[in-house]
């Protein structure tokens, strides 16, 4: 659905509502990257402390979107945006595949961090619901910007299970090299996404429109 198929006070509906989840976004974020990056330091996980920084990527990314829908023509910087969105997807994954890569190369062992699971757990409940709202949001306005920075938060979920499951094995079992493997997997979804956002540009209005038609196509069949 185009902004034009929407009604003026709808749309600024949704743009206010856009504007108040990045702004929760960016709020747990900076909390989540100075406790990650703490608890990370102090158990020399490099996946907890790239998990931090992958929050102040996410920072970044939403306070793009909300610079984005403070402007009074939002959809004029959707390119832009969607480029700011990109290359923090793609330093995440750089960041990532570099840490990992130097905790294996090293064979630093991971401590204990009861610190770094309670933060990651509560990600994992708290950023599906952030990334949900924002991305219905980002739909029903047509914003492939919005759309974007909810998968920007939703990889930010992966990355805390992926962190978490990594911290509970090498507290149960002594796994440490599960710490790099779950930031490898993250770096491949990173890259991935960026590589989306980055080309986003090309079909700025198509997203909302394809799910409008989907719907329509699956009630047309309802009917028949």
């Amino acid at each position: 659905m185009t902004t034009e198929a929407l009604s003026i006070k709808r749309a600024a509906t949704l743009r206010r509502r856009i504007r108040w989840i990045v702004t929760g976004t960016i709020a747990y974020n900076v909390i989540e990257a100075i406790v990650a990056i703490t608890a990370g330091t102090i158990a020399s996980s490099g996946a907890l402390v790239a998990f931090g920084l992958d929050s102040t990527i996410e920072v970044l990314s939403a306070a793009a979107v909300a610079w984005q829908f403070s402007r009074r023509d939002p959809e004029r910087w959707e390119r832009p945006t969607l480029r700011v969105i990109a290359v923090a997807f793609f330093a995440l994954a750089a960041y990532v595949t570099a840490s990992s890569a130097i905790t294996l190369l090293t064979q630093v062992e991971v401590e204990h961090s009861p610190l770094g699971i309670a933060i990651t757990a509560l990600s994992v409940l708290v950023m599906p619901f952030l990334s949900y709202a924002e991305r219905r949001a980002g739909r029903e306005l047509g914003s492939v910007t919005a759309v974007a920075d909810s998968k920007q938060t939703l990889i930010c979920t992966y990355l805390s299970a992926a962190v978490l499951g990594g911290l509970v094995l090498n507290s149960l079992f002594g796994w440490w090299w599960a710490d790099s493997v779950a930031g490898f997997v993250i770096a491949a979804f990173a890259i991935r996404e960026g590589i989306e956002a980055w080309r986003g540009d090309a079909c700025a209005t198509s997203i909302g429109m394809l799910i409008e038609d989907d719907t329509n196509d699956a009630g047309e069949h309802q009917h028949h």
